[in-house]
């Protein structure tokens, strides 16, 4: 989906959080329509799928071939324990 096409409900920032809390906090890479079903608070599909469809833009998460969401961006506490405690490339 095109970001720019003619939408008539945009998602509120705290929608858009909610969404990312839920991916992240998954504890297994849940399928779209899963964790729709499974947010805290009600959101209208069409508005979920516009926020799906930035967060899958914006390289925050991936969209396996079996229509799981995967929490992709750097913010992963995993990942940045990991960088820390890694050693410089130079050496």
């Amino acid at each position: 989906m095109n970001l720019r096409t003619t939408v008539l409900h945009y998602p509120r920032l705290d929608t858009v959080l909610m969404i990312e809390d839920a991916i992240k906090n998954a504890k297994d890479y849940p399928k779209r329509t899963e964790l729709w079903k499974k947010l805290p608070k009600k959101v209208m599909y069409q508005t979920y799928k516009i926020v799906i469809d930035y967060l899958i833009e914006s390289r925050k998460v991936m969209l396996t071939k079996d229509d799981k969401l995967v929490w992709v961006f750097a913010d992963n506490k995993k990942l940045k324990k990991l960088i820390d405690e890694s050693v410089p490339a130079n050496a």
